[in-house]
């Protein structure tokens, strides 16, 4: 990096025009890592974040970072060796991004079984965030996990997870992978873990609401179930998920933080083993 900065006739520092594309190689090496977390990441990569931002934010970290990390030299970059760092760095990239995307899949999972048991499945609308049909309670869950990532800070967390990355898994070091996909692997899991628990108290009282309303229409078997079966349970679905926000809200900070510990160990691991 330092080779690139030479004085001119006047005495004042700059880079040599015919070393510019050196210089760009440096910083388009170091950004793969950061901007392939940022494709693959929730609230990141959403479609709702332009392309364009995401390339300016990815490429201003990068510059940040092209002084202080050790970049191979940009005639490695066009050999084997050098096609294989850059498989590597947008690796690592997505497969922390896609850990904290499995991890934050748990708030949609419990919001389509609350929907599915409380009749709501059909009232779904467009994502902004994926694009897909989604039913309109997990986008609200998916919407409250967004807002406590961003109040809690977690994304200047995440972002500088990444950047101490480079001081583990150096550009031109060859890490474990492995590592990632197990951690992958766990994730996934813990997922489904996370969405049960997220979801089993409102499913049980759901389950409370429909035998009530099995016994009534049982015993009077001249009511008809749709006409006051269903409002019933739709409106006690989102009673109890106003009544619940605040419980909500601890699962949803626990699940950030186990995001975001799952996503540091990975890291860590890719490096010590």
């Amino acid at each position: 990096m330092q080779g690139l900065l030479v004085e001119n006739a006047a005495g004042l520092p700059g880079i040599d025009i015919n070393m510019m594309m050196e210089y760009l190689v440096l910083h388009l090496v170091a950004a793969l890592r950061i901007g392939a977390f940022f494709i693959a990441a929730p609230f990141f990569g959403a479609r709702y974040v332009l392309l364009p931002i995401r390339i300016l934010f990815t490429m201003v970290l990068s510059v940040i970072l092209v002084p202080n990390i050790d970049i191979p030299d940009s005639q490695i970059i066009g050999t084997a060796a050098g096609v294989m760092i850059i498989v590597k760095e947008i690796s690592i990239g997505l497969a922390a991004g896609l850990i904290m995307t499995i991890w934050f899949s748990a708030a949609a999972l419990a919001g389509e079984k609350i929907a599915s048991t409380a009749g709501l499945g059909f009232a779904a609308q467009m994502d902004p965030a994926s694009g897909a049909q989604t039913p309109v309670v997990s986008q609200i869950l998916n919407l409250l996990l967004i807002v406590l990532f961003l109040s809690l800070d977690a994304h200047l967390l995440v972002i500088s997870i990444i950047l101490k990355s480079y001081e583990i898994s150096p550009i031109a070091y060859s890490p474990d992978l492995s590592v990632l996909v197990a951690t992958g692997i766990e994730a996934a899991g813990m997922m489904f873990f996370a969405a049960a628990m997220i979801m089993l108290p409102i499913i049980t009282l759901l389950l409370m609401i429909n035998l009530t309303i099995g016994v009534v229409t049982r015993s009077a078997p001249t009511l008809n179930l749709f006409s006051f079966g269903f409002p019933i349970s739709m409106l006690g679905v989102f009673f109890i998920l106003y009544i619940s926000t605040d419980v909500l809200g601890y699962a949803f900070s626990d699940l950030i933080e186990a995001a975001v510990d799952s996503i540091e160990r990975s890291i860590a691991g890719i490096a010590y083993g």
